[in-house]
């Protein structure tokens, strides 16, 4: 769902919420953070991230504060300085109630305990790095499956591995292998016009994908119950549910 599938739903959801004025005890550290910012104090920026920060796949998430100290720049470059330097905490900043607090239409976020949970935003330097990555990805996979506009995710259950690609214009790609072959080798199932149906406002959404008389659901769960897999295929075959796997995330 280009960059951070989560965090671009959860923006889209956010739109149909109405912000409220931040209370003081969060302006306090949105103020720093602005404050910061302007500074490139990079530890005291570090030290409020919640790890792993997302970067736009297939970038490598931001992994701790090491990393982010030494990735800073390519994530807050000049623009995105700018952006945050010169917003106004009344006007600019918003709570939205348990998605937490946003700049803007979302380019920052933060949870209500001060802790930066989402940026966003991609530099010309992420934006390069990203279609460096993609044309490596492309080099490795069978070429029956090499041409996609952005990469989904990469699921796996206890059979099969699935790869999920955007293709553009609102249509996604599945395609599955037996978990125990390569991605570089002709996929056993290529399943082509798939669509993303979001499931609430809770960041939960799924990728439909119809052939004949089945439908293949790949369920990505970002809010479901404790120690739910994060992921989930379901078949069906005339409406009936024929296979059901957890699934866990290897990439996104």
């Amino acid at each position: 769902m280009k960059y951070l599938l989560y965090i671009t739903l959860l923006i889209c959801y956010s739109y149909n919420v109405t912000g409220q004025n931040l209370k003081p005890e969060y302006q306090k550290f949105i103020q720093s953070f602005i404050t910061d910012i302007k500074a490139d104090r990079k530890e005291a920026i570090a030290s409020a991230v919640q790890y792993p920060l997302k970067r736009e796949n297939p970038i490598p998430s931001v992994k701790n504060k090491a990393d982010f100290i030494k990735r800073y720049s390519e994530i807050f470059d000049a623009d995105l300085k700018k952006e945050i330097i010169s917003s106004n905490i009344d006007k600019d900043w918003q709570e939205m109630g348990w998605r937490g607090i946003m700049l803007n239409s979302g380019t920052i976020w933060f949870d209500l305990d001060g802790k930066l949970t989402a940026v966003n935003y991609e530099s010309k330097y992420e934006k390069d790095l990203k279609t460096k990555l993609i044309l490596s990805q492309k080099k490795k996979l069978h070429s029956s499956i090499a041409v996609f506009k952005e990469p989904v995710y990469v699921l796996e259950t206890s059979k099969f591995r699935i790869r999920i690609d955007d293709l553009g214009n609102n249509k996604y790609r599945y395609a599955s292998w037996s978990v125990k072959k390569s991605m570089s080798e002709k996929p056993d199932l290529v399943i082509q016009n798939g669509k993303l149906i979001a499931d609430g406002t809770a960041g939960n959404h799924q990728y439909e994908f119809k052939k004949g008389n089945y439908v293949y659901q790949c369920a990505i769960i970002i809010l479901g119950e404790k120690d739910a897999a994060p992921a989930r295929l379901v078949i069906y075959q005339n409406g009936k549910e024929i296979l059901m796997q957890d699934a866990k995330i290897v990439s996104r």
